[in-house]
């Protein structure tokens, strides 16, 4: 049996263990309904020309983890910011650890999305907010079918979260092969400034897909930074669907780190509704091996006034492939706009590969959008010099590789999380540079 059949003969029996009252039902049967009638996407899509899943959907996987779902806090304290504090919420195999986490309710609500979907008093929320930016694709349908547990934050107005907030997702190999489906629901009040850590980690070599589902809405003059770190084991493959809705005036920042993972596809949508917003995404890609990233943006000027940067970094050693499929579109009506989009790529081996596909679509006539995209290897004039100082190849190599990202890391705003990548970086290149940057 097909991964799609079985997802579709699975959805069954997920939904008679449901509530037939609960506010999101009609949505998950239209859902399975558009994953049945599409299927996965393939490489005959024009937004998956360079991403092939065929690797990924050939195993079969457990729908849902029937293992023990409890572990230690030594064996997982790695992979939190435990340099500080900062509200956590995990999840072990799909299901909540109230163990791992740190939630809140005290001016605040960091906790699950589960909750939301089955109590009244919020249904105002999930019928203003839920599924209502995430697109109508297959692989986000399956996720809007499927998902039943996520993370649910909800920053008031004019609130200054004290600390950042950590969303991680753990498998534990339990299962043979697992397939995950988290959804978040992101809600930052007007004025209200937020910090947020995401991370999908798995704890064993056992394959593991995640197909994650995150939606954000930024009202008036909020501020968000978001941070994904994607660093997993060779066996795990995540789709992560971000979707960004920004009203007048507010500032989002997406930086998207992915240093490890079989096949990782980021989709990160930004919609623009309101005049001087600004949109930031960044990222830094480091692969090795027969790793695959896939970085696929759509920033939509729909308002005027209005600012998007892109930065995309990304270093390829031995078979590994990068994509950047950067678009970003400006509305008729959206004038005075300045979009920026750069992404820039170093092949340190000769069989790694890069396809990029920046694009511009503009409709306006008094915008000011630039793109750009390199793709090229050391300059040996820059190793000639470094070398000469009696500094190793590879060391030469690495503080040219950190110059490279620098652009990306010195926007991360959070110092020990700029620490910990710094390492991380470090771990990646096999130097130990012995200085932040």
């Amino acid at each position: 049996m097909s991964l799609k059949s079985k997802l579709v003969s699975s959805y069954l029996a997920f939904d008679d263990h449901l509530d037939d009252n609960s506010p999101i039902h009609d949505i998950r049967k239209k859902a399975i309904d558009t994953f049945e009638e599409k299927g996965f996407p393939t490489k005959k899509e024009e937004d998956w020309k360079y991403t092939s899943l065929n690797a990924i959907i050939n195993k079969d996987y457990s729908i849902s983890s029937k293992g023990d779902k409890e572990i230690k806090y030594e064996k997982v304290r790695e992979y939190f910011l435990h340099d500080i504090d900062s509200y956590k919420v995990v999840f072990i195999d799909g299901v909540f650890s109230s163990f791992l986490s740190e939630t809140s309710h005290d001016g605040l609500d960091v906790c699950l999305l589960s909750s939301v979907l089955s109590k009244e008093k919020y249904k105002a929320i999930i019928e203003a907010y839920y599924n209502k930016i995430a697109s109508k694709d297959s692989i986000t349908s399956l996720n809007t079918a499927f998902a039943k547990e996520g993370a649910y934050i909800n920053i008031p107005n004019n609130k200054e979260v004290d600390k950042p907030i950590e969303i991680i997702n753990f498998s534990t190999g339990n299962e043979t092969a697992l397939m995950m489906q988290p959804r978040n629901l992101i809600i930052v009040g007007e004025n209200a400034h937020v910090q947020i850590i995401e991370r999908h980690q798995s704890l064993s070599d056992n394959a593991v897909f995640t197909n994650s589902v995150t939606e954000i809405f930024a009202e008036k003059r909020a501020y968000l930074d978001f941070y994904k770190i994607q660093n997993d084991k060779e066996n795990a493959s995540l789709i992560d669907n971000t979707f960004i809705h920004q009203e007048q005036d507010t500032n989002c920042n997406v930086h998207t780190f992915s240093l490890g993972g079989k096949i990782t596809r980021n989709n990160l949508n930004f919609s623009q509704n309101g005049e001087h917003c600004d949109s930031t995404l960044k990222g830094v890609t480091i692969l090795k091996d027969k790793q695959h990233v896939d970085h696929n943006t759509l920033v939509n000027h729909i308002s005027p006034n209005c600012e998007s940067h892109q930065d995309y970094k990304g270093l390829y050693a031995d078979s590994s492939t990068g994509v950047f499929n950067g678009r970003v579109i400006v509305e008729k009506e959206s004038q005075k706009i300045n979009a920026f989009q750069q992404n820039n790529n170093i092949l340190i081996d000769d069989n790694a590969t890069v396809n990029a596909k920046p694009q511009l679509e503009i409709f306006a006539d008094d915008v000011k959008c630039s793109h750009g995209c390199t793709i090229g290897q050391f300059d040996e004039d820059a190793l000639f010099y470094l070398r000469s100082r009696g500094i190793g190849l590879k060391e030469a190599q690495a503080l040219l590789m950190y110059a490279f990202a620098n652009t990306v890391l010195e926007t991360v705003k959070i110092p020990e999380l700029k620490r910990r990548i710094n390492n991380l970086i470090a771990e990646k290149i096999g130097v130990n540079i012995g200085f932040d940057i």
